[in-house]
């Protein structure tokens, strides 16, 4: 499913910088603020089923603001449907208590950044499949942070990494950001 005819980063030009997977998302408002963070830095959003709320719920909408008919937004079934469709190359499950800090991580472009739901995060079937591609957050005296947050740390982290790849206002401000086009 594609949310809008012609989404921002592919119709000035820009390549998809990544994707961000959430597996199962529960409340709406995160979901629709992440919706809005993917357009801001040119990723695609997955979300994979089942979701604790209906895509035309308006708090998912409000929490999107207007930015929904640009977003990249494809949804699937299972996480078994995403594999098939998607054929990811490379994935990176944030998760907390890992060994391996999401800083560590040497992003590329299209890679996939998945995580779990507000309330369960990822399952120990998706944990154990792919130990050595989960990553944390540093963090003291909670047991977790806002989805919306933590994708937001990590989906920065990675776009740094690649040079703020397609970035507007950092060329209009005399920062130099590679171009998205080579």
């Amino acid at each position: 499913m594609r949310v809008g005819k012609d989404p921002l980063f592919l119709r000035t030009g820009e390549v998809k910088v990544m994707n961000v997977v959430l597996v199962e998302p529960e409340i709406p408002a995160n979901t629709g603020n992440i919706a809005r963070l993917c357009v801001a830095v040119g990723a695609a959003l997955h979300l994979i089923r089942p979701l604790g709320f209906f895509l035309s719920d308006p708090k998912l909408k409000r929490a999107g603001l207007d930015y929904w008919e640009y977003l990249d937004l494809k949804v699937h079934d299972s996480f078994a449907d995403f594999l098939a469709s998607q054929q990811p190359k490379r994935m990176f499950f944030l998760e907390t208590g890992q060994r391996r800090l999401y800083s560590e991580v040497q992003y590329e472009p299209d890679d996939y950044l998945v995580f779990g739901s507000e309330s369960k995060g990822l399952s120990s079937e998706l944990l154990e499949a792919y130990p050595d591609q989960l990553v944390t957050l540093p963090q003291r005296d909670v047991r977790s942070l806002n989805l919306a947050n933590t994708v937001a740390i990590v989906v920065y982290e990675a776009w740094r990494q690649l040079g703020f790849a397609g970035a507007k206002n950092l060329p209009r401000a005399g920062i130099p950001t590679p171009d998205p086009n080579i």
